[in-house]
C-alpha cells in the first residue's frame, strides 16, 4: 500500500514538473472561468441527452422482437414515437454541443487574443540587443505557431478531456447497470485503442515538426529569391536559384509523403479496434442473452454497440489530446522563456520633458554586448537648441551608436547623457523619443501608400500637413507625377521607389512628427548636394528652434554645421567648425580634400 502511494506521489510530481509551463496559463483561464464552467455544464447536458437515443433504440428492437412473439397492432405507432424521440434527443444533443463550442472554443480564442497581445507588447519594450540575437522567423513563430499550439490545448484538448470524463462516467454507469459482464468484455479493446492512437499521433507530430521546418526553409528561399530577383538576373543565376528551390521542394515533398504514410494508419487502426469491440459485444451479448433469467436482449446488444461507438472517439482522443498537451507544453516553455527576457530599456517615468533645451554627453562609453566591440570611448559634446552638430567618421567609428544613445535605443555603459541637465535614464521614455525625428541609414518604408508612410509617426493622417512635409523634403513634385499621387502603393520596403525617393519620404515622415531634434544618420547619401542643401535649408527655415544632428561620411553634408566632431575608433579625434578643422592637419581635412578632389575629377 505504501509502495503504491509512493508511486502515485512521484507520478504526480513528475507530471507537475512536465506541466509547469502550462500552469502559467492559469491567470488567463481565471479571467474566463465563467466560460469554462458554463461550457462544462453544456458538455454534461449534451452527454446526458446522448444517452437517450441508445435507450430508445433498445426499446425499438425489444418492441419488434416482442411483436414477433405476440401480435402488437400498435407497433408502427410505437416505433414512430421511438424514432421521433431519438431525433428529438439527437437534436437537443447537437444544440448543446453548439453551445459547448461557443463557450470553450470561444474561451480559447479570447486567451489566444490576450496572449498574442502580451507577446507583441513585450516585443515593443525589448531593446535592440534582443533583436540582434534572435532571427525574425523565430520571433514570428512565437506569436503564431507557438500561440496556436497553446490555443489547441486551451480549446480542443480541454473540451475533449472534459467530454471524455463526463461521457465515460455516464456510459460506463449505464452499461454497468445493465450488464457488468458484457461491459467488461466490451471495454477491453478501448485502452489498446488509446495507447495505439497515442503512438501514431506521436509519430505524426514528430514528422509534422520536420515538415514545418522544411516549409520554413522553402518559404525563406522563396522570399529571398523574390526580394533579390534583380541580383539573381544580373548574375544570371536563375538556374542555380531554381535548383536550390527544387532541392528544397523535393525534400518537403518527401517529408510530406512520409507524414501521409503514417497518417494513413490512423483511421484503419480505429476502425479495426471498433470492429473488435463490436464483434465482442455481439458475441458475448449473444451468449449472455441465451442464459436463463438474463436481462440482456437483442435491444441491449444494439444499445451496447451504440455505446461502444460513442466511446470510441473520446477514448481515441486520449492519445491525440496527450500529444496536443505535449506540443503546447513545449511551445509555452518557449513563450515563457521569451517573456522572462529582461533585455528592456527601463522606463522610470520620473521626469516629463516639455521641451529639450540641450543634450550633453559626459564621458560616455558604450560596448556592444553581442560582439564585444567598444563602439564609444569617453565621448563629450553638447547639442544646443537651434544648433546643428555634424558627426563625421569612417564606417564603424561609432556614428550611428551616438544616434541610438540619443534616442535611448541603448543605455550607455559608463558616463552620463543629460537632457536639460537631467539624466536621460530618469526621463519618461516616450517623452524623449516623441521629440526626436530620427532618419536612419536604411530608409525603411511600410507596405502602404505614400501618405500613410509620411504620417506614420502620428495617429491622425492630415493631408495638408503631409503635403507640406513632402515639400520640405523636396519630394512633393515627384509624388504628384505618380499616377495615384499620394495614394501610390509603394510595395514591401518601398520597392517601387528609388533610393533617393525613399530617403526623402523618410525625412518627410520625421518632419511630420514635429520634432525638436532631427537626427539624419547618413540618410542623404542617395541625394545630390543641391537637394541636400535645399532640404536642410527648408527644415531650418520652417523650424528655427530645431536642433539637428547630421551624421555622415561626406564632408559636404556637414560643412555648414555649427560644430563638427570627428570620430576615429570610437573616440573624438578632433572637433570644431568646418573652417577650424580645415586650418589644421587632421583626418577630417584630409578626407575633405580627397572627396573634393574626386568630385572635381568627375566634373
Amino acid at each position: 500500500m505504501v509502495g503504491k502511494i509512493s508511486y502515485y506521489f512521484w507520478a504526480i510530481k513528475i507530471y507537475c514538473i512536465l506541466m509547469k509551463n502550462l500552469y502559467t496559463l492559469n491567470r488567463y483561464i481565471k479571467k474566463y472561468t465563467h466560460l469554462l464552467l458554463i461550457g462544462s455544464i453544456f458538455i454534461l447536458i449534451s452527454n446526458i441527452f446522448a444517452l437517450y437515443p441508445a435507450e430508445y433504440v433498445k426499446e425499438s428492437f425489444d418492441t419488434i422482437e416482442n411483436s414477433l412473439k405476440k401480435d402488437n397492432p400498435n407497433i408502427k405507432y410505437e416505433l414512430f414515437v421511438f424514432g421521433t424521440l431519438i431525433l428529438f434527443f439527437a437534436l437537443l444533443k447537437g444544440i448543446f454541443m453548439f453551445f459547448m463550442r461557443q463557450t470553450i472554443i470561444v474561451m480559447s480564442r479570447k486567451i489566444e487574443f490576450d496572449l498574442k497581445n502580451d507577446i507583441y507588447k513585450k516585443y515593443q519594450f525589448l531593446n535592440l540587443f534582443f533583436y540582434k540575437k534572435n532571427n525574425t522567423g523565430d520571433l514570428m513563430n512565437r506569436i503564431t505557431e507557438d500561440v496556436s499550439r497553446v490555443r489547441m490545448y486551451l480549446g480542443p484538448a480541454i473540451m475533449y478531456a472534459i467530454n471524455l470524463i463526463f461521457l465515460f462516467s455516464l456510459v460506463i454507469w449505464r452499461m454497468t447497470s445493465i450488464s457488468p459482464t458484457l461491459t467488461t468484455y466490451v471495454l477491453i479493446p478501448l485502452p489498446i485503442l488509446a495507447i495505439t492512437v497515442y503512438f501514431v499521433s506521436h509519430h505524426i507530430n514528430k514528422n509534422s515538426e520536420k515538415v514545418q521546418i522544411q516549409l520554413s526553409n522553402l518559404t525563406s528561399i522563396s522570399q529571398e529569391s523574390y526580394s533579390a530577383i534583380n541580383i539573381i538576373k544580373t548574375f544570371q543565376n536563375e538556374d542555380n536559384s531554381y535548383k536550390m528551390f527544387f532541392k528544397s521542394c523535393k525534400e518537403y515533398m518527401q517529408r510530406q509523403l512520409k507524414l501521409v504514410s503514417i497518417e494513413a494508419w490512423f483511421f484503419p487502426l480505429i476502425i479495426f479496434l471498433i470492429g473488435i469491440s463490436t464483434i465482442t459485444t455481439i458475441y458475448i451479448g449473444g451468449i449472455e442473452s441465451m442464459k436463463i433469467g438474463s436481462n440482456v436482449t437483442t435491444g441491449t446488444i444494439a444499445e451496447f454497440i451504440i455505446y461502444v461507438n460513442m466511446l470510441t472517439w473520446p477514448v481515441a482522443s486520449v492519445g491525440w489530446v496527450t500529444s496536443i498537451i505535449q506540443r503546447a507544453e513545449a511551445s509555452m516553455q518557449r513563450i515563457n522563456d521569451f517573456k522572462k527576457n529582461n533585455n528592456i530599456i527601463p522606463n522610470t517615468n520620473l521626469i516629463k520633458v516639455k521641451t529639450i533645451k540641450d543634450i550633453k554627453f559626459e564621458n560616455v562609453s558604450f560596448k556592444y554586448k553581442d560582439t564585444n566591440i567598444q563602439a564609444l570611448k569617453n565621448i563629450n559634446f553638447q547639442i544646443k537648441k537651434g544648433k546643428t552638430l555634424g558627426v563625421f567618421g569612417k564606417t564603424g567609428s561609432g556614428k550611428s551608436t551616438i544616434a541610438n544613445l540619443i534616442c535611448r535605443l541603448y543605455d550607455c555603459d559608463s558616463g552620463k547623457i543629460l537632457v536639460n541637465n537631467n539624466n536621460i535614464m530618469d526621463i519618461k521614455l516616450s517623452g524623449i523619443r516623441s521629440k526626436i525625428g530620427y532618419v536612419q541609414q536604411d530608409s525603411f518604408l511600410f507596405s502602404g501608400n505614400i501618405a500613410e508612410n509620411i504620417a506614420f509617426g502620428k495617429d491622425q493622417l492630415l493631408y495638408e500637413k503631409v503635403y507640406k512635409c513632402a515639400e520640405t523634403s523636396s519630394i512633393h513634385e515627384e509624388i504628384l507625377s505618380f499616377q495615384n499621387k499620394y495614394f501610390t502603393l509603394i510595395g514591401e520596403r518601398g520597392v517601387q521607389l528609388s533610393g533617393g525617393q525613399k530617403q526623402r519620404i523618410s525625412i518627410a515622415r520625421a518632419i511630420y512628427t514635429d520634432p525638436e531634434i532631427f537626427i539624419f544618420d547618413d540618410c542623404l547619401s542617395a541625394i545630390d548636394a543641391d537637394q541636400e542643401n535645399k532640404i536642410l535649408k527648408n527644415i531650418k527655415n520652417q523650424t528655427q528652434d530645431t536642433s539637428t544632428v547630421i551624421i555622415s561620411h561626406r564632408t559636404s553634408s556637414i560643412q555648414h554645421a555649427d560644430e563638427i566632431i570627428v570620430l576615429e575608433k570610437g573616440s573624438i579625434s578632433c572637433r570644431g567648425t568646418h573652417k577650424e578643422l580645415m586650418e589644421s592637419e587632421n583626418f577630417y581635412s584630409y578626407m575633405h580634400k580627397e572627396q573634393t578632389k574626386k568630385n572635381n575629377l568627375y566634373l
